[in-house]
């Protein structure tokens, strides 16, 4: 029997869901409707809605839409009150809603959510509180809204849990550091999940053979080197903060710069709640940081067509910053690479950042077809490299939600037996 599943992204200023309806477990969900609320932080909020065919509906919301738990209600009203959109006509015709949960701690697969998940997600909080609160508030509406729904997590962090000890080991006291969790844990799972499968199978081999280092590179961005499809390493840690610049976070960075940088760095931020625990260090490197401070904008695509000198080295940073990481996965795969994917808003987008990161690379086998850079297909994954390159150059439209369709799917079933 067929399952009504919601795919959630609860962001720090936005709540998006994803209507999927699946049937036999051998065909893919197929999409039935998408909503968002955005600029919860910058009101006036706007209001999304596409069903099908349908034309994107895109309106302000003239009423103030306070938080998560609030966004998460609306949206919920206008799915069940849409009557075009049959398959749900009662909250209780959702069976699974899935969560995007960015810091999963040790989970390594989906979980089922119980009481006994929640409240280690709640633990999980005070080691990622700039990412996991708002997903918690979401959870913890649908157990309220949806008492009959199945509710599932899947962890950002999941994937990256074949990565081996001595490259997810921190050069710290271990008594301390198992203590406290302190360990290399990875994001940007989900969309890397999606990445290699599609990679495998356009390129005709089985995930379990395949070598690529892919880049999802988005306001937040990073890294991952994939060898016989497990993640062996990547340029997140502990949390989302390091690796790569991105358009509010600063990156790697030595860890005594913000101990001169401001003498308030142990001291909460003013940004701190009851349930989001942050100091001024983590508010300065998390929010105050990385493209915005160095040119104003967060806006990629501006920043990448200015001449003005603050945008040309906030762009050259990033580029040397990439190709440091790849070149080191390079190595670190022993040359053993079947691509380098670009992904996400920006891997996707900016022809030109492609352009120059390539360019820098080289050395390494990878060659650009300009005119395919330029205007790359429509497909899922899209072949940008030079014929007769010795490696390929690709693109991927990720996909997030229809991984999370999929795992929270096999996750209820697995729950159920």
């Amino acid at each position: 029997m067929g399952q009504i599943i919601l795919s959630i992204n609860a962001g720090s200023s936005s709540v998006k869901i994803s209507v999927y309806k699946t049937g036999d477990r051998e065909e893919s969900p197929e999409q039935l409707a998408e909503t968002q609320v955005a600029g919860l932080t910058a009101p006036p909020s706007t209001f999304t809605y596409k069903r099908g065919p349908v034309g994107k509906k895109h309106e302000e919301l003239e009423k103030s839409i306070s938080g998560q738990d609030e966004a998460f209600r609306f949206l919920l009203d206008r799915l069940v009150e849409d009557q075009g959109l049959s398959d749900i006509s009662k909250r209780e015709d959702i069976t699974v809603a899935c969560h995007r949960i960015v810091h999963g701690g040790d989970y390594a697969d989906a979980h089922v959510i119980d009481p006994e998940t929640y409240h280690h997600l709640e633990e999980l909080t005070d080691l990622a509180p700039l990412h996991n609160a708002s997903a918690l508030a979401i959870v913890h509406s649908c157990l309220k809204e949806l008492p009959t729904t199945k509710n599932v997590a899947y962890f950002d962090s999941a994937f990256h849990h074949s990565i081996p000890d001595p490259i997810r080991t921190y050069a710290i006291d271990q008594t301390t550091a198992k203590k406290n969790k302190l360990r290399k844990y990875g994001f940007h799972g989900i969309s890397y999940a999606f990445i290699i499968r599609s990679v495998g199978a356009f390129l005709g081999k089985a995930e379990r053979e395949s070598s690529i280092i892919a880049l999802h590179l988005g306001s937040g961005a990073s890294v991952c080197a994939i060898r016989n499809g497990q993640s062996y390493d990547t340029s997140m840690g502990l949390t989302p903060l390091a690796g790569l610049p991105g358009a509010t976070r600063s990156g790697d960075v030595d860890p005594s710069l913000v101990f001169h940088y401001t003498h308030d760095a142990g001291r909460p931020s003013p940004g701190s709640t009851n349930s989001m625990h942050i100091s001024t260090a983590e508010e300065i490197l998390n929010k105050k940081s990385g493209w915005k401070a160095l040119t104003g904008t967060t806006d990629f695509g501006q920043i990448a067509a200015s001449d003005s000198p603050e945008c040309r080295l906030a762009f050259d940073i990033l580029v040397d910053r990439i190709v440091g990481f790849v070149g080191s996965y390079f190595v670190k795969l022993d040359g053993q690479v079947d691509a380098l994917v670009f992904a996400g808003g920006i891997g996707e987008k900016s022809a030109l950042l492609r352009a120059r990161v390539v360019e820098a690379c080289r050395s390494l086998g990878f060659v650009l077809d300009l005119q395919m850079n330029e205007s790359p297909s429509d497909d899922v994954i899209s072949d940008i490299g030079k014929v007769g390159a010795p490696r390929r150059t690709l693109i991927c439209q990720t996909d997030e939600q229809v991984i999370q369709c999929d795992v929270a799917g096999t996750a209820t079933l697995h729950a159920d037996r």
